[in-house]
């Protein structure tokens, strides 16, 4: 009785808060400067990483930029410095935790402190439970969510002395709400979403609040990773419409940045419709890719 009399007396506030957050929409919200920032960019060799290397290019700051391919993340780093940003490229592999720790201590020594952390390396198998093999699901988990433990206990700690810094979460739509086919893949990028949302309470808890956080969770990107995607959400998003939105939210301190917006309706209907409802929606929404699936029917 006394938990549903606190509620009850909540209520107001959750009123005032709400109309607040409904204000606040149609209020533009300044953006930071981000000028003189070290920023580090895992996955920066192509895709979306390599179009935000871009955008902070442009902004004045300072890149290190992480790639497990050569050329992809040499090519990235030319580019930026054509931006007229300094740009240091380093070949890394994110499954990989010492080499991690490694490349971060060469970072700190030639480069110096990172203030600005988009982990955004990540890899997808678009196949079913038995046609995944183990190693697949090992490296799905190593970069898409562990790597963003070893980035982060690596280059937290002076964000955290300084009382300053940004830590990026790049995850997925599919760190929502599941797909078929992609197991592996929503298990990872749920896990990604709640790195973020923990990590972000953890600094709260610390007193450590001018150390930001954003996540990202997109739809499908036409990046190539996934063959011929399509949902009646809207058309397979472009990698340059993503990072648009990634930026804005970034610059704006934005905690979970959706694209398309409607992604995040539907994560508050997979919560509150009944279950019969929540697969008729699926099936109108109707995701598809091409995917391998290694289950027989005997």
């Amino acid at each position: 009785m006394k938990y549903l009399l606190d509620l009850i007396l909540l209520l107001p506030l959750l009123i005032v808060f709400c109309i607040e957050s409904l204000v606040k929409l149609f209020i533009p919200k300044k953006k930071k400067s981000v000028a003189g920032e070290i920023v580090l960019i895992t996955g920066a060799g192509h895709g979306i990483g390599r179009l935000t290397a871009y955008e902070f290019a442009k902004l004045n700051t300072k890149l290190v930029l992480w790639d497990i391919n050569k050329n992809g993340i040499e090519e990235t780093a030319a580019k930026c410095r054509k931006l007229g940003a300094q740009a240091h490229p380093f070949v890394v592999d994110c499954s990989q935790r010492e080499e991690i720790y490694s490349a971060a201590k060469k970072v700190k020594e030639e480069v110096g402190d990172v203030s600005i952390l988009v982990n955004n390396a990540g890899v997808v198998y678009t196949a079913d439970l038995f046609a995944t093999q183990d190693p697949q699901i090992e490296k799905t988990f190593e970069v898409n969510v562990l790597a963003h433990f070893w980035t982060t206990k690596a280059f937290l700690p002076v964000m955290m002395k300084n009382n300053h810094g940004h830590i990026v979460t790049v995850a997925s739509a599919a760190g929502h709400t599941v797909v078929p086919f992609l197991l592996a893949y929503c298990s990872s990028k749920f896990a990604a979403v709640g790195f973020h949302r923990a990590l972000t309470d953890e600094l709260a808890a610390l007193g450590r609040t001018g150390v930001r956080t954003s996540c990202l969770c997109p739809n499908f990107i036409n990046t190539g990773f996934i063959k011929n995607p399509s949902t009646n959400l809207g058309p397979t998003l472009e990698p340059e419409e993503v990072v648009e939105h990634l930026m804005h939210g970034i610059l704006t301190e934005k905690k979970m940045i959706f694209v398309p917006s409607s992604i995040a309706l539907l994560t508050v209907l997979e919560r509150i419709v009944p279950e019969r409802f929540l697969q008729v929606l699926k099936h109108r929404i109707n995701v598809k890719f091409d995917a391998v699936v290694g289950y027989k029917d005997k």
